[in-house]
C-alpha cells in the first residue's frame, strides 16, 4: 500500500510541473503584452492628484499646472464674483435683520426712508438670506467643478491627439427645393 501511495504522489508531481506555461491560441481575442506596451509609450508628465490638490488650495492653480493658462482668469473671475455677491447679500441680510429687531423694539431703523414696515423688513431679510445661501451652494459647486476640471484635464493629457479624427465648423452651400442655394454652416466630423 505504501508503494502504491508513493507511485501515485510521484506521478502527480510530474503532471503538476508539466503545466507551467499557459497555452495560447494564435487567433485568440486576447491582446499580447508587447502590443499594449506600444500604445502607452507616451505617458503624461502631469500628476492628476497634484493638479486637484493645487486647485483645491488656490483656485486656478491646477489649471496653471496643466498649462491651461486661458482657464485661470475664468476660474478666478468666477471665484471672486461668487465671493463678492455672497458678501453683499450677507451684509444686506444682517442690516435688514438688525433693522427689523430695532423696529420690533420701537426704535427707528436705518432703512426707514426705504422700507417703513416691519413686515417688509422681514420679507427683505428673508430674500437676502435665501440669495446668500443659494450663492454659497452655487459657489461651492463652482469650486468643486474647477477642482474636477483640473483633475480630468491632467488625466486627459495622457492621450495622444490624432490629426485624422477632428471636429470642425465649415461653411456649406446647400441646394433648396426651389433650385436655389442656401449658404450656411455645417458641423463636420472627420475620421
Amino acid at each position: 500500500m505504501k508503494k502504491l501511495l508513493f507511485v501515485f504522489i510521484f506521478s502527480y508531481s510530474f503532471i503538476g510541473m508539466s503545466q507551467d506555461k499557459p497555452v495560447l491560441i494564435d487567433d485568440s481575442t486576447f491582446l499580447k503584452a508587447e502590443e499594449d506596451a506600444e500604445l502607452f509609450e507616451e505617458v503624461s508628465e502631469l500628476n492628476p492628484q497634484r493638479a486637484a490638490l493645487l486647485s483645491a488650495i488656490l483656485p486656478g492653480m491646477g489649471q496653471a499646472y496643466n498649462k491651461q493658462y486661458w482657464k485661470v482668469p475664468i476660474v478666478l473671475t468666477g471665484v471672486l464674483t461668487f465671493g463678492h455677491f455672497i458678501n453683499y447679500n450677507n451684509k444686506v441680510y444682517h442690516g435688514l435683520r438688525n433693522a427689523a429687531l430695532l423696529t420690533a423694539k420701537g426704535q427707528p431703523n436705518p432703512y426707514q426712508s426705504i422700507i417703513s414696515t416691519e413686515a417688509s423688513l422681514v420679507r427683505g431679510r428673508e430674500v437676502f438670506r435665501r440669495n446668500r445661501d443659494f450663492l454659497i451652494i452655487l459657489g461651492s459647486a463652482f469650486y468643486i467643478l474647477q477642482i474636477v476640471d483640473a483633475h480630468v484635464s491632467a488625466h486627459l493629457d495622457e492621450f495622444k491627439i490624432n490629426d485624422k479624427l477632428a471636429f470642425g465648423i465649415e461653411p456649406s452651400i446647400q441646394s433648396t427645393p426651389l433650385f436655389s442655394q442656401a449658404v450656411g454652416v455645417s458641423f463636420v466630423l472627420k475620421f
